[in-house]
C-alpha cells in the first residue's frame, strides 16, 4: 500500500514545467500510479518530490504520481509487524530507518522545507514557509478558515492564486494586443503629421532671388501624410491568422497551467486525507494496545502470563505510539505542502473536509478509442502542438510571398513659412498667406520589385520550411503521446479498482481475525506475539484499504480528465 504523496511538478511549465512545470506543453501521465504489495501483502510508499508544487512527466500538462514498491517492508514475528515506508529524496538528502522498521515517511518540499531524521529514524519535519502569498481568490482566506474547504474549493483557490496561471494570463493579454495590431495593419492605412521650425544664420540662398546672401532666416513647415499597402503577398492577412492562432494557443496554455495546479492540489489534498485517517486508525490501535497491556498485567498477576508477555505488549504499545506520532507529523507536513500548492497565506490556518464523495466501482466507462478521440479534441497539449504547426505553415507561406512585388499607395499635404528677421528693410509675406500659398498635395503609387538581396529571402525560406517540419513532427508526437497516456491511465484505473476490491475483502477478513484473536488473548489462549501479529495485520489491512480507495479516486479522475472533463468540474 502506497500513500499518495504528490510529486511536485517539472516545469518547462515547457512553460509548458512544465516548467510548475515541461505542460505542461506538459502532459499528465498517470504512469507509475500503481499500488503494489509484496508476498506478505504489505505496502511501502516511496514518494519523490522533484520540483515545487507540480508534477509533470511529458510535454503536456500531466502529472505522474510515483509510488514505491513494497520492497524494504519487513515483518517481525518476534515483536509486532511494523510498516516501513521508504521515501526517496531527490534533492540529495537521504532517509534512514532503524532496525525496528517503523513507519517513517519523509516528505520534502523543495521550496525551503526540509525533513531530517536522527539515528533513531524519528521524523522531525522542519517546515519553513518562504512564500507570503496573498489571498486573491474568490474565497478569501479569512472567510475560508472558518469552514472546512472541499476539494473543489481548494482547487478553485489554488487556481485563483497560482503565479503560473497569472503569468500566462498576462501573456494572453499580449496575444490579444498582437491580434489587434494585425487587424489594423491589414485593413487600415498609416497616417502621421509632422511639424518643424528652425533658425538659420550665415550664407544661404534667397528663395525669392535665388542668390547667396548672408543673413538670419526662420523657417517653419507642416505636413500630413498617409499610406496603405495594397499588395504585399498576402502577408498582412497571414499575420492576422497567425495572431489569432497564437491567442488560441495562449488560452490552451492557460488551461494547461490550471490543470497542473488542480492535479497538484488533488495529490496534496489526498495526502492530507491519507495521513489524517491513518492517524485516526493508529489512535484506535494505541487504545487497543493499552487495553492489551492492562490485560497482560492482570493475567501476569493471575499467573496465566509471564513477565515477558507484559514486556512484549508494552513494546507493541510503544511502537503504536511511535507510529501515531509519525503519522501525525506526516499529516502536518502534508498540510503544509497543500498550503504551499494553494498559495495559502502563511498566517492563516487551513482546514479541509476529509470526507470525499462516495465512489462506485464497476461503473460503465467509455471505450478507450472514444476517450482517445475526446483527448485529441480537448487536451491543451494537442491544441498547442496543432496551433504551432499551423502557424509554422503560415510563416512558411509568408516567406514564399516575400519574392513577390509589393504595391503601396501614399498621399500627403505640406506647407511652409519663412522670413528673414535680421535683414534690414525686408518685409515678409504674412504668415497665413504663406501658409495658404505655399501648401501643396501629392499622391504616390509605389511598386517594389525584389531582384537580389544576397539570398537572404532564400535563407529565410529554408529556415521556415525546417520550422514547419519540426512542428509537424511535434504534433504527430503529441498525438502518439496522448494515445499512450490514455491507454495507460485506463489500465491504471482498472488496476486500482481491482486493488480496491481486494483491499476491502482483505480488510474484512483481518478485521474478523483480529476480533477472534482479541477474544482468545483475553482468554489466555494465544501468546502476545500472536496477538501483536494479528493487530499489525489488521492495521496494515485498514491502511491498505484507505490507500487503495484514494489511489482509485485519483486514477479515475485522471481518466475523466482525458475524457474531456476538467479536474475542477469532476
Amino acid at each position: 500500500m502506497k500513500p499518495i504523496i504528490p510529486i511536485i511538478v517539472l516545469t518547462l511549465i515547457s512553460a509548458a514545467t512544465t516548467a510548475s512545470g515541461q505542460v505542461l506543453a506538459q502532459g499528465i501521465t498517470p504512469e507509475g500510479l500503481t499500488t503494489s504489495t509484496d508476498t506478505a501483502t504489505r505496502t511501502t510508499p516511496l514518494t519523490e518530490n522533484t520540483q515545487s508544487r507540480t508534477a509533470i512527466t511529458d510535454t503536456a500538462t500531466r502529472t505522474t504520481l510515483l509510488t514505491e514498491s513494497t520492497q524494504g517492508l519487513t515483518t517481525s514475528t518476534t515483536t509486532a509487524t511494523r510498516i516501513t515506508p521508504l521515501m526517496e529524496n531527490t534533492q540529495g538528502r537521504t532517509t534512514s530507518t532503524d532496525t525496528a522498521t517503523r513507519m517513517t515517511p519523509l516528505m520534502e518540499n523543495t521550496q525551503g522545507r526540509t525533513t531530517s531524521t536522527d539515528t533513531a529514524t524519528r521524523m522531525t519535519p522542519l517546515t519553513e514557509n518562504t512564500q507570503s502569498p496573498t489571498a486573491s481568490a474568490d474565497i478569501p482566506a479569512q472567510q475560508a478558515q472558518a469552514k472546512a474547504l472541499t476539494l473543489r474549493e481548494c482547487m478553485e483557490y489554488a487556481v485563483s492564486n497560482s503565479t503560473q496561471v497569472r503569468i500566462q494570463q498576462y501573456k494572453n493579454d499580449d496575444a490579444r494586443l498582437d491580434r489587434r495590431d494585425a487587424i489594423l495593419e491589414a485593413f487600415t492605412p498609416s497616417a502621421e503629421g509632422n511639424s518643424y521650425g528652425y533658425y538659420r544664420w550665415g550664407r544661404s540662398i534667397d528663395p525669392e532671388t535665388n542668390t547667396y546672401l548672408t543673413t538670419t532666416s526662420f523657417n517653419q513647415g507642416f505636413s500630413v501624410s498617409a499610406g496603405f499597402t495594397i499588395f504585399n503577398g498576402f502577408s498582412a492577412i497571414n499575420n492576422l491568422k497567425i495572431a489569432r492562432t497564437s491567442m488560441s494557443m495562449g488560452i490552451s496554455q492557460e488551461q494547461q497551467e490550471r490543470d497542473k495546479v488542480c492535479l497538484a492540489t488533488i495529490e496534496a489534498y489526498f495526502n492530507v486525507i491519507y495521513y489524517t485517517k491513518l492517524a485516526e486508525i493508529l489512535t484506535e490501535q494505541v487504545e487497543n494496545a493499552r487495553n492489551a497491556v492492562r490485560l497482560a498485567e492482570r493475567q501476569e498477576e493471575l499467573g496465566s502470563k509471564g513477565y515477558a508477555d507484559v514486556v512484549q505488549m508494552k513494546a507493541d504499545l510503544a511502537d503504536r505510539e511511535y507510529e501515531l506520532t509519525t503519522a501525525t507529523n506526516n499529516r502536518d507536513n502534508a498540510m503544509i505542502t497543500l498550503e504551499d500548492v494553494m498559495y495559502w497565506p502563511a498566517d492563516e490556518k487551513l482546514t479541509i473536509d476529509p470526507e470525499l464523495s462516495s465512489i462506485q466501482t464497476g461503473a460503465n466507462s467509455p471505450a478507450a478509442d472514444d476517450i482517445i478521440a475526446n483527448a485529441v479534441r480537448s487536451m491543451p497539449s494537442v491544441l498547442i502542438a496543432k496551433g504551432s504547426m499551423d502557424n509554422a505553415l503560415r510563416s512558411l507561406n509568408t516567406a514564399k510571398w516575400q519574392f513577390l512585388p509589393t504595391l503601396g499607395l501614399y498621399g500627403g499635404w505640406s506647407t511652409s513659412y519663412y522670413t528673414y528677421p535680421g535683414q534690414t528693410g525686408y518685409k515678409a509675406t504674412p504668415y497665413w498667406d504663406q501658409f495658404k500659398n505655399n501648401g501643396g498635395e501629392y499622391v504616390q503609387l509605389s511598386l517594389n520589385i525584389p531582384i537580389y538581396d544576397r539570398l537572404q529571402k532564400h535563407t529565410a525560406l529554408a529556415k521556415k520550411r525546417n520550422e514547419y517540419q519540426r512542428a509537424s513532427l511535434e504534433y504527430d508526437k503529441s498525438l502518439r503521446d496522448v494515445e499512450s497516456e490514455v491507454r495507460r491511465a485506463i489500465q491504471d484505473r482498472d488496476g486500482a479498482e481491482s486493488a480496491l476490491l481486494q483491499a476491502e475483502r482483505r480488510a474484512d477478513v483481518y478485521d474478523e481475525a483480529f476480533k477472534l484473536n482479541a477474544r482468545k488473548f483475553e482468554q489466555g489462549l494465544i501468546s502476545s506475539i500472536e496477538y501483536n501479529t494479528a493487530s499489525s495485520n489488521y492495521l496494515k489491512a485498514r491502511a491498505e484499504r484507505l490507500n487503495a480507495e484514494l489511489q482509485y479516486q485519483l486514477k479515475r479522475r485522471v481518466v475523466e480528465y482525458y475524457n474531456g472533463v476538467s479536474y475542477i468540474d469532476q
